[in-house]
């Protein structure tokens, strides 16, 4: 499932035009609505880190799980630079394993739709489930096929003095699948450039199957958003935010 090598280190350049200060006061509202505004937070699929360092900036005492190395080790570096008391784990999202339960488990910028297999999503949620306090909360987004089928065959570009990339795009509706093929152009301390090529693959979830998966995993759905707004998912909304609650073990009395 580790689909960041090379791209690590550039990744944070390329995605310079993502606003993740908006999304992050966005997240740390959605979170304080549901009174969670401290405590333990995990945010699953960190990548590099900027989102859990916004977290932590918030008041959030924060564990970071990723399965990429080269990803986690700029997070690191970023933690040394801001001082932030941050336990990252090196750990794959359908095994993680924590210390003892988080009051929030937060999963944005796509990552679950790496999850390409719906049992390894079922996993997942009954991992969330497992940590979370009880009746703590899981806000992750999502992809939709909607934006998938619009990005469609598109083959994307972009230069720049550090380097530059090319994705070629492919959307396999009859599995609602969406891969793209990263070739990389990486200049190195010598001036010269080295390419790399990547191959990432990521799925659409119907949100009804969503809902179905957090209701076998023990978790209940609460809501779900247009992202970046409080307005109900559309048949054209392109990100998704879903929140869902811990409540399982509350019923057994565990």
């Amino acid at each position: 499932m580790e689909a960041y090598s090379e791209f690590a280190g550039v990744y944070d350049m390329f995605m310079d035009n993502i606003p993740y200060r908006e999304w992050g006061e966005y997240l740390i509202d959605l979170l304080k609505e549901y009174e969670i505004n401290d405590g333990l937070l995990l945010d699953l699929g960190c990548g590099t880190g900027t989102m859990t360092e916004i977290l932590s900036e918030a008041g959030y005492d924060m564990i970071g799980v990723d399965n990429a190395d080269e990803m986690l080790n700029i997070a690191i570096s970023k933690r040394e630079q801001s001082g932030h008391d941050i336990l990252y784990l090196n750990q794959d999202m359908r095994e993680f394993e924590l210390y003892g339960t988080v009051r929030g488990i937060v999963s944005i910028c796509d990552s679950i739709n790496y999850i390409t297999e719906e049992d390894d999503l079922l996993q997942v949620f009954k991992l969330v489930n497992n940590y979370l306090d009880i009746g703590g909360l899981f806000i992750f987004d999502l992809n939709t096929e909607y934006k998938y089928r619009q990005i469609g065959d598109a083959t994307i570009a972009e230069n720049r003095e550090e380097g530059s990339f090319i994705w070629e795009n492919n959307y396999y509706e009859e599995d609602m699948i969406n891969e793209y093929d990263l070739t990389l152009f990486i200049r190195g301390e010598d001036g010269r450039y080295d390419r790399y090529m990547e191959n990432h693959l990521q799925r659409a979830y119907p949100l009804d199957r969503v809902k179905e998966l957090i209701k076998e995993a023990g978790l209940e759905f609460v809501t779900a958003y247009d992202a970046f707004t409080r307005e109900p998912v559309k048949a054209e909304s392109e990100r998704v935010y879903v929140i869902a609650r811990e409540h399982q073990k509350e019923e057994n009395g565990t």
